[in-house]
């Protein structure tokens, strides 16, 4: 389908009309032979002297390919455009963060594989998160890693490839021994304000207490409320430790309950696996579809035209106009 951006353009087209019925014919002088019988002459002819004026006749095919010309350059300036059909993109409804901590206790050997092999908490929710992001398709992730503070480990992405490098690159206490759980969710407030989708989804991976974020879990959690951000706590390891390590379900609870979300207890890989699919279930894939429609440019089209046709037609109005200043001199 052809469009025209600039459609008033072709007003244009009646431009030369306007010049011609406006402006007066081109005059000049010229010198011209005295005779001296001149007034006898008019006289005897009964003519009154007046101005005369020389008028070039065209070609009735120099006023075709002026009118054509001008045409092309009108609608070239009109600039056309092929609309192509709607096309329509499936574009991401959600933003998710995952906050893992790495505090030093998620070194704890208390999680086997399939093959009954320990490994620690971390290996284990890696393993856990990387089938859960597999899921994700029509999110965008995003990662934050707390211990004494916390950090942004992956942004927003789309790209699950790279957010499972990051993921992979995180290491325990690489942010430091303790565990900042409301730091971590102030810093998840501050990106999803960042960010146009008003679909917020945070999950929070701890095993121990909160032991010295500047802002409390409990105040983050409602400052995320306020702002839209549903959490999920996903709770890891025994919860018969003691001091830093404790977990502190309650405080886990109550965030969770704060912002619409759910709470999760995993003792094990199992339970870790089943608090990911449920998490899954309660929060499915959203898309937002956009449709738009291709459009390709073409004013170059007539301005090639009209390039060619003059490039034809001098040459041709050059050799014409040879032919006839030769056939006069003959």
């Amino acid at each position: 389908m052809l469009e025209f951006t600039l459609p008033w353009a072709f007003a244009l087209l009646a431009l030369p009309l306007l010049v011609r019925w406006l402006t007066p014919p081109h005059r000049e002088s010229q010198d011209s032979l005295q005779v001296p019988y001149f007034q006898r002459l008019v006289l005897l002819s009964g003519e009154t002297p007046r101005s005369g004026a020389s008028v070039l006749r065209r070609r009735r095919i120099q006023g075709v390919i002026s009118v054509v010309g001008w045409c092309l350059l009108v609608i070239a300036a009109a600039r056309p455009e092929w609309v192509g059909e709607p096309i329509s993109v499936e574009k991401s409804a959600r933003d998710l963060m995952l906050a893992l901590d790495l505090s030093g206790s998620m070194d704890a050997r208390d999680f086997s594989d399939e093959n009954g092999q320990q490994m620690n908490r971390l290996t284990a929710a890696k393993q856990v998160l990387q089938d859960f992001a597999a899921q994700r398709d029509g999110d965008r992730l995003g990662l934050i890693v707390f211990g004494n503070a916390a950090y942004l480990q992956a942004p927003f992405t789309d790209d699950i490839a790279t957010w499972l490098t990051l993921l992979e690159e995180s290491e325990v206490a690489m942010a430091g021994q303790s565990t900042a759980l409301g730091d971590a969710i102030g810093l998840s407030i501050s990106l999803f304000q960042a960010s146009e989708t008003k679909n917020r989804v945070l999950i929070v991976l701890t095993d121990g207490n909160d032991t010295g974020s500047r802002v409390p879990p409990i105040d983050a959690a409602s400052i995320a409320a306020a702002n839209e951000v549903t959490i999920y706590t996903v709770a890891v390891g025994d919860p018969s430790t003691i001091g830093e390590e404790a977990l502190d379900l309650e405080t886990l609870d109550a965030i969770a309950a704060s912002t619409n979300g759910a709470s999760f207890k995993a003792l094990d890989k199992n339970a870790l696996q089943e608090a990911y699919a449920e998490i899954n279930r309660l929060e499915p894939a959203q898309y937002d579809s956009l449709s738009y429609r291709p459009r390709s440019s073409l004013f170059h089209v007539p301005l090639g035209i009209f390039a060619a046709l003059y490039l034809i037609a001098l040459p041709l109005f050059a050799l014409l106009g040879w032919r006839r200043l030769k056939s006069v001199h003959v």
